[in-house]
């Protein structure tokens, strides 16, 4: 291996930036019960609040309704560790549990389909 090549790889290893240091080393959601499927959305003001990295991303990404996994996924971030910033999005007001208004929940979404297979 080349001195370029080794110093490569420790500039990537500086870059990483670890879970606990995005939740402040937490590692329980102030609000429990948020699923991977748990649907969220952004308050109407929550772009114009002084959110910081992940929080403004997560926010970004929810002004189309996201699950948890999806922004798990959109952010390459592990999802306990979302579910430790999206709780405390919650608790701010800053996102908001639940399909955005307009938006059909996943409930009725499940009894049309089983009213059309019942047909």
């Amino acid at each position: 291996m080349s001195g370029r090549s080794r110093r490569h790889g420790a500039e990537d290893e500086d870059l990483v930036v670890r879970p606990f240091m995005l939740t402040g080393g937490r590692t329980q959601p102030v609000q429990d019960g948020l699923r991977i499927e748990t649907q969220l959305h952004a308050a109407p003001a929550a772009l114009s609040a002084p959110l910081l990295f992940e929080a403004r991303r997560i926010v970004e990404l929810c002004q189309a309704p996201q699950s948890i996994a999806d922004l798990s996924a959109g952010l390459g971030v592990p999802m306990g560790v979302i579910r430790v910033i999206v709780a405390d999005l919650i608790a701010e007001g800053h996102v908001l549990v639940g399909n955005a208004p307009g938006e059909l929940s996943i409930a009725l979404i499940e009894r049309i389909r089983d009213r059309v297979r019942a047909l």
